[in-house]
């Protein structure tokens, strides 16, 4: 029995042109579709957009799903702000097939749905060990990729398995909120693919100040109720048992469309896939030649695609890579093999002070950043950040820089009324300044006049110094 037609459109008759009348069908509902929705109706977009998400509940903020973790945040406070009242959302839908012949794509429930542009926001799936003892009902076992996965901790020992960038956040998380936290990573320090050892060692102090134990160059083999078995054949108390062990495009979806796939749906500098009627961005996207998977590339990919499919050639997607995890001033900058293998003509900066928690290495071509970490330097961590995204030269005086003494580039009053400070909610200097003069002087009261901090949170150090100023002038 041939499935039913949800809708009275065809495909013959839709749009299809990226002239801003285009009928738009996005499959996915995270912080990449949202965004792109968003911008799409900003820029002018006047054609019908649909969204598909396979979840419940509306579009949420996944970088801080270890808030609900720890318990500073309900699960309410990630949602993300409506979308305009003309998209249509049909949360609870998920997408199994796309037919690129007919431009049709099919629910779970066989309904079928045409589409004029189709893009595939269909992000990450977790990608998990195998343990010995860990059935898909093994008590206090979770995958905290999803809302789904990331109730509250309420007692006993932790063990987090994997120290890459969620496992470290959600460590540091729960040993501030005063768990009793293991963290298993086979790397030699936390993140290891992203910082070289000084960093890792910094983030491993701050990991045990923060009350988390850091047992790395070792695996949880197995499982058993309360207890974690490493591969040395020690036990660990795990009253809960987080598997942050990574995660992979989700390229599914883009497989029954016979898609280009290698590693994540191939798409160009414009994240055109093979099939000219369908785009793909966020975390499922493997773009041409840049390295990729931060929020902020998430965030310029859906902006660069709302003036695409507006009818305006934005130019290709600004290869910049910048990582905030949740972790005190720290930033890593650009694609990590140019760090931890940077070229014969590039620039070396480091600043190492690590009684004082402070670690700066920038690799520097023709005076501008190419890559960099940053551990305890919170100026810098704005600043730098700043001059790397916006591609401007580094001033002459590096240390200074680092160290955030040169009042020209690390002053609150320097930042420029158009750069973005809050890069989930698009706030920017100019917002924030205005908030303060209107009233808002802490934390909360900007939060709720410009959203700003209410995303991944990372930008919280520099709204407090903007608004500082502000109130100081």
């Amino acid at each position: 029995m041939r499935p039913t037609t949800a809708t009275t459109a065809t495909a013959s008759t839709t749009a299809t042109a990226a002239d801003g009348t285009s009928a738009v069908t996005v499959i996915g509902y995270g912080p990449a579709a949202h965004r792109l929705v968003q911008r799409l109706r900003h820029h002018g977009h006047r054609g019908p957009v649909t969204v598909f998400g396979a979840e419940p509940q509306p579009a949420y903020q996944r970088a801080q799903l270890t808030s609900i973790l720890d318990g500073t945040l309900s699960a309410g406070a990630l949602t993300l702000a409506p979308l305009p009242a003309d998209v249509e959302v049909r949360t609870g839908t998920r997408i199994t097939a796309v037919d690129p012949r007919r431009r049709l794509v099919r629910a779970e429930d066989g309904t079928e749905h045409p589409y004029g542009i189709l893009v595939l926001a269909t992000g990450s799936r977790p990608v998990l060990p195998h343990l010995a003892g860990a059935g898909r009902h093994a008590p206090g076992l979770r995958v905290p990729h999803t809302l789904r996965g990331a109730r509250p901790v309420t007692k006993g020992p932790v063990v987090v398995v994997g120290g890459g960038l969620r496992g470290t956040e959600t460590a540091y998380a729960l040993g501030r909120a005063g768990h009793d936290v293991t963290l298993v990573h086979p790397g030699a320090h936390p993140m290891h693919r992203l910082l070289d050892g000084r960093a890792g060692a910094l983030v491993t102090a701050a990991l045990r100040e923060a009350g988390a134990v850091a047992e790395t160059g070792r695996r949880v083999v197995a499982v058993e109720p309360g207890k974690a078995l490493l591969d040395d054949g020690r036990l660990l108390a795990a009253g809960t048992l987080l598997l942050c062990t990574g995660s992979a495009p989700d390229t599914a979806l883009a497989r029954t469309a016979r898609l280009a796939v290698r590693h994540g749906v191939v798409v160009d500098d414009r994240l055109r896939t093979s099939d000219p009627y369908i785009y793909a961005l966020g975390d499922c996207a493997r773009p041409a030649g840049r390295h990729h998977g931060s929020l902020e590339s998430a965030w310029d990919e859906a902006d660069a695609l709302a003036r695409t499919l507006c009818g305006a050639d934005s130019g290709p997607v600004a290869a910049r890579y910048v990582v905030r995890p949740r972790l005190p001033a720290l930033a890593v900058l650009g694609p990590p093999d140019a760090l931890h293998a940077p070229g014969d003509r590039d620039e070396h900066v480091v600043l190492s002070d690590p009684a004082r928690g402070r670690y700066g290495r920038l690799v520097l071509r023709e005076g501008r950043v190419r890559a960099g970490v940053l551990v305890g330097l919170d100026r810098a961590v704005a600043t730098v950040g700043r001059l790397y995204t916006e591609d401007r030269p580094l001033p002459p005086d590096r240390l200074a820089l680092l160290l955030g003494t040169d009042e020209e580039y690390t002053g609150g009053s320097a930042l420029p009324d158009t750069a973005v400070v809050c890069h989930c909610n698009n706030v920017t200097g100019k917002d924030l300044r205005q908030a303060c003069r209107q009233g808002a002087h802490d934390l909360p009261a900007i939060a709720a006049a410009t959203r700003a901090t209410t995303g991944c949170g990372t930008c919280a150090e520099a709204v407090r110094r903007i608004c500082a100023t502000a109130a100081a002038s």
